[in-house]
């Protein structure tokens, strides 16, 4: 059989020096699909290059964003500090001192209480012209010639003849040491709460006769509140009204102050005054 295929039977039936056979070169043509296939699902998947420039210019994007807002808020700070609302220290700074009137404590009062009060209370709570004097020199015999009279004849506990208010503690204190000719042999007692616990000023109002009292509305107020200052024997309440603190503040320019003044005299003291039985003075 193989005499009958010759001796090159390998090149008969398309079989050349060159060639191949039809199978082969379909494998072939499948092989380069393929390839191509591939090279051109890679080309899609890798991602475009982005320019260096592009890049980072959306990295810088934020960091202006933040430097432009604060300096945003630079500015606006610089306006608001600029246009620094005016403290009541810099007004009385520039204006003349001018004693107190009894005009001056009378708007004061309307002023405050018809803020809410009717028409009809505030007639009920108007302070009468006579009941509130100016006080030039506050340590003479003028301004309270029956003093001495008075003290002799005050015997009732937890209650007092004359009562100045201040607007600190360290004022009152310089108060009590500059009338000792004044207060003469009465009983004076501290009313404000610095080192002073409420406790010990209850003790001293109910265990003996006090005369003079000196100190803040604030605590003033919450020992009337408690029932252990009475005011039915008050005679004369004094206001320090001229006095500047180291602010260039009177008495009447601290708005705490004020409200507590206020409400004291709401409490009972301005009914006191139109009984005739009390005055209020302007020092």
């Amino acid at each position: 059989m193989a005499d009958d295929l010759g001796d090159e039977w390998w090149k008969s039936d398309g079989v050349g020096a060159g060639g191949g056979s039809s199978a082969d070169t379909s494998d072939n043509e499948e092989k380069e699909k393929d390839i191509n296939m591939a090279e051109k699902m890679q080309e899609e998947s890798t991602p475009m290059p982005v320019s260096p420039k592009k890049d980072n210019q959306f990295a810088l994007q934020p960091q202006e964003c933040f430097l432009l807002r604060a300096k945003e808020k630079k500015e606006k700070a610089s306006k608001t500090k600029k246009r620094r609302k005016k403290k009541i220290s810099d007004v009385l700074a520039k204006s003349e001192p001018k004693p107190g009137a009894p005009e001056d404590l009378q708007k004061l009062v309307m002023d405050q209480l018809s803020i809410k009060h009717s028409v009809i209370e505030l007639e009920e709570l108007k302070l009468p012209g006579s009941a509130v004097f100016e006080m030039t020199n506050f340590f003479c015999v003028a301004v309270c010639p029956k003093w001495a009279k008075l003290r002799k004849n005050h015997k009732e506990k937890k209650s007092l003849i004359m009562l100045i208010i201040c607007s600190s503690a360290l004022r009152a204190l310089e108060l009590i040491r500059s009338m000792t000719a004044f207060k003469g042999d009465c009983k004076v007692l501290k009313l404000f709460a610095k080192h002073i616990k409420i406790q010990e000023q209850v003790k001293l109002l109910e265990k003996g006769v006090v005369h003079l009292g000196v100190g803040t509305p604030g605590r003033i107020k919450a020992l009337i509140q408690q029932d252990v200052l009475n005011l039915n024997s008050l005679k004369y309440l004094v206001f320090d009204w001229n006095w500047r603190d180291q602010k260039l503040r009177r008495l009447m320019d601290i708005p705490e102050i004020r409200k507590e003044v206020l409400e004291l005299l709401e409490m009972k003291l301005i009914s006191l005054c139109r009984a005739d039985s009390l005055k209020l003075g302007l020092f």
